[in-house]
């Protein structure tokens, strides 16, 4: 996730080094959709405290759309869309692979990843299985972060067959971690920097399959791809068995259809659907959530049509209806029972876009769209201790409608590239938490999820200058800021401050032994972040510095990748806006040293 945030208009919300949540121009948690390869990712990405659970050694290329998405994918895609791509199947009769490592300073972590792939004209597969282990991580200035630690596995296995009119792939994915909790209940226990975790830590399973499909009729394409995943999350604290355990059951369905295509036209329609359970295991003393099924199905159409060469419109509708069924849990009339209820929501959904290429190097962009967010089970349901305070659900709440248009300039020249763009978000019925006033008998303050209209407005900026002579050299700038507001006048949460960011980046295809060597050097400024929502604080501006050199090289035989880089090169104290340990009084991450090697091998 950080690396993405070198992306204009994306940015992480953190909770030490183990958790990070994309925040696309103001929006984050399930206002922003994240896909694995295509399937939403369902493991109750319901608040900052829950990490994504993707490898990201597995990951060749990552799409980012800025902006409501819903007309494509459905609920949930009203700030954005994360899409993690895995990497390419082997080369044609070539067995492939290499192996990964990484140490990191900081937290005295290490990452070992090995992957083997290989293919035939018609068959292909390949495995690969990660391990990462950090110890407490070192905030600015030295002092460790008791419990910041965390431990995770992951496996990927994916085969296929591809033929001249037909495709058929299948992926399994796990993805396993334990992740320790800095709460304040910790900090008088944990007194030394380590690995192992043991109290206070979220222990969580992912395990994803998917079916990716492709067959040609004619001049017609079908595409359909289902994937099927269960989440099992369980929390630990002091006592022996789980504080908390549930498992999500998620199907989810996607086919489209093609329309024979010109050069000009191109039309699809499709259907997209989700069936999906809650439940609560073995009876734990904390069952945050009830039991509950949801399910939703979705049709769209989208058409594109270029004009004269220049103007490309592209246009498209769909219609959803979704069902929660919530089942009663605990007993009627004491604090924390659930009482059943089943909602149904229906939502249409449009978009309509413009590309006109004013000339060969400049194209103007312009895009309106309106998008949708049901709320989730979390939001309807939740009555209990979620981190630092006792969360209530409002099983009254109603989706979220977001209307976007935004418009952008972007030019490409042989010396100068840059590209600069606006938005508006108008949100309907924005849903938000917030303290009520109220405490429990153990002094909790209660927050309850509300609703109100809301608006986020802003602008990013980006601009690469290669050097006449030097086409080694280069130098790139980009500006981001988001402002979001209730329409009452209160700030949203979680809206990033404006920041600056420099980097200076010399590469060369080859000098001597060394294959693509690359030295870079980064500087970040943040702004003063000085519009906080009700229950947040303003957070001060800082600067950081960072720097890496890579190159490769062949090592009997074999291409060899080192990496050696230095974030935070002034181990600088300092709060992100964005960190969710700042209310707690913890700076983020000090200076980390990180060494990689890479060992690409086969035939």
């Amino acid at each position: 996730m950080e690396s993405l945030t070198f992306v204009p208009g994306v940015d992480m919300i953190s909770k030490g080094m183990g958790i990070s949540k994309p925040v696309i121009r103001g929006l984050s948690m399930n206002d922003v959709l994240v896909l694995n390869n295509g399937v939403r990712i369902e493991n109750y990405q319901f608040s900052e405290n829950h990490p994504l659970g993707i490898d990201d050694n597995n990951i060749d290329r990552v799409e980012i759309i800025k902006g409501p998405a819903s007309m494509l994918y459905g609920s949930d895609a009203i700030g954005g869309v994360l899409n993690f791509i895995k990497e390419s199947p082997a080369p044609i009769n070539k067995l492939v692979g290499e192996y990964h490592t990484q140490f990191f300073s900081n937290t005295l972590g290490v990452t070992n990843s090995l992957g083997l792939k290989g293919a035939s004209k018609h068959f292909f597969g390949g495995v690969r299985a990660t391990n990462k282990s950090h110890s407490d991580y070192k905030q600015g200035g030295g002092t460790f972060v008791p419990n910041s630690r965390f431990n995770e596995w992951a496996f990927n296995a994916n085969a296929g067959y591809t033929g001249k009119r037909s495709l058929f792939k299948i992926n399994y994915d796990y993805f396993g971690q334990k992740l320790g909790m800095s709460v304040p209940a910790v900090v008088p226990i944990i007194t030394e920097q380590g690995r192992k975790t043991k109290i206070w830590y979220q222990d969580l399973e992912h395990h994803l399959v998917s079916s990716q499909n492709r067959i040609l009729f004619g001049q017609f394409k079908w595409e359909t791809n289902i994937a099927w995943q269960t989440a099992l999350r369980k929390l630990r604290t002091t006592i022996a068995d789980p504080a908390v355990e549930m498992r999500l059951n998620t199907l989810t369905y996607d086919s489209k259809l093609y329309f024979p295509s010109s050069n000009n036209a191109e039309y699809i329609i499709g259907i997209q659907g989700m069936s999906q359970t809650n439940r609560n295991q073995h009876n734990r003393v904390s069952q945050f959530l009830p039991d509950a099924n949801v399910d939703n199905i979705g049709t769209m159409a989208l058409a594109q049509y270029t004009f004269f060469s220049k103007l490309k419109l592209q246009a498209g509708v769909r219609y959803d209806t979704y069902r929660t069924k919530a089942y009663s849990m605990g007993t009627e009339g004491t604090a924390n029972y659930h009482a059943s209820f089943s909602k149904r929501f229906t939502s249409f959904n449009a978009s309509l876009g413009a590309n006109y290429s004013l000339t060969n190097q400049i194209i103007l962009r312009t895009n309106f769209a309106k998008a949708y967010r049901v709320p989730n089970l979390s939001e309807l349901t939740s009555n209990g201790l979620h981190g630092n305070r006792y969360e209530l659900g409002n099983n009254a709440l109603t989706p979220q409608n977001a209307y976007e248009a935004d418009a952008s300039m972007h030019y490409n020249g042989e010396y100068i590239s840059f590209e600069i763009a606006g938005f508006y978000n108008y949100i309907d019925n924005y849903i938000y938490i917030s303290p009520t006033g109220n405490k429990n008998a153990n002094g909790l303050l209660y927050y309850q999820f509300s609703q109100s209209n809301a608006k986020l407005f802003g602008g990013e900026a980006r601009a690469e200058y290669r050097f006449k002579g030097l086409q080694w050299l280069s130098v790139e700038g980009a500006y981001s800021t988001v402002t979001g507001k209730q329409f009452n006048g209160n700030n949203l949460p979680f809206i990033p401050a404006q920041k600056v960011r420099a980097k200076l980046k010399a590469e060369k295809d080859r000098i001597g032994v060394l294959i693509s060597p690359n030295v870079w050097f980064v500087a970040l400024k943040a702004f003063n972040q000085d519009h906080p929502s009700l229950y947040e604080t303003s957070t001060d501006g800082y600067t950081l510095c960072d720097a890496g050199i890579n190159s490769g090289l062949r090592v009997c035989n074999q291409l060899v990748n080192l990496g050696l880089s230095i974030n935070n090169i002034f181990d600088t104290k300092y709060y992100d806006h964005l960190s969710t340990l700042k209310a707690v009084n913890i700076y983020n991450p000090g200076r980390n040293i990180s060494l990689t090697l890479t060992i690409h091998f086969g035939n």
